[in-house]
């Protein structure tokens, strides 16, 4: 899939289906501009992608503050002047019972987790818009459709970002913006190595392919949305999970 000089956003580029997805879009000529809070890494990423002889650009950003948003966005566009693509992949959770969860730990998932994707699209519709034209790809979870043990509120913010997907996608149809979602099952990311062995194993048990995903393999999937393959594919959601979830 070609993408020659548009121009991807990607958050959480720093490491795990982030940094496979702003990889992947430079190799298929995208200039890509990476965002995460981990600097030194997201320098490292963006640094390694332009030794390849590819385009890119790391400029910190955390998706919970609408100052660093806004202040990302006008650094983005006075970069490249338009964004094509906008990949929100940044995220986080962790596996505790709801009834251990505090009210600060509600509060940090649905903030990453929802609120996140949804400021960042905000920060860069109104140029697709006027434009007619862009892709916007939500990573969400398979966690967000069926529900997960030990994830509750991680799985009711990801389920918000279904929804979000979707109901965008109906707003921004005729505008020719496509707005799709991909759900990943159990993927091996830094995040997922943070986890107790006995969870790790458990998700590999539950996957009929008794693996992990790569994380390559689920950028194969938001290339895909985000590529003029999809043109007319909006307010879908695929899931990447090894055959963990197979109906709904």
């Amino acid at each position: 899939m070609k993408m020659q000089d548009k121009v991807a956003v990607v958050t959480g580029a720093a490491s795990g289906i982030g940094l496979a997805t702003a990889e992947a879009f430079a190799k298929a000529g995208a200039h890509v501009v990476l965002a995460d809070i981990a600097e030194d890494k997201g320098e490292q990423a963006a640094e390694n992608i332009r030794s390849g002889g590819q385009s890119a650009k790391f400029i910190a950003m955390d998706v919970t503050d609408a100052a660093a948003i806004e202040a990302f966005r006008d650094a983005v566009l006075a970069w490249q002047g338009e964004v094509d693509i906008v990949a929100n992949i940044a995220g986080w959770g962790t596996i505790q019972p709801f009834v251990d969860n505090s009210p600060e730990f509600w509060r940090k998932v649905v903030d990453l987790n929802l609120m996140g994707p949804i400021a960042i699209t905000r920060a860069f519709l109104d140029g697709m818009i006027e434009r007619k034209s862009g892709k916007i790809v939500n990573v969400s979870s398979d966690a967000g459709r069926v529900g997960s043990l030990g994830e509750t509120v991680y799985s009711a913010a990801k389920g918000g970002v279904i929804a979000f997907t979707k109901s965008l996608a109906r707003e921004m149809a005729r505008f020719e913006i496509n707005v799709n979602c991909v759900c990943p099952g159990p993927t091996d990311t830094p995040l997922l190595a943070a986890e107790p062995e006995k969870f790790r194993e458990a998700f590999k048990r539950v996957t009929p392919m008794r693996r992990f995903a790569r994380p390559e393999e689920i950028a194969d999937a938001v290339l895909f949305f985000a590529s003029d393959k999809a043109s007319f594919v909006t307010g879908q959601v695929i899931s990447v999970s090894g055959g963990i979830t197979m109906a709904g």
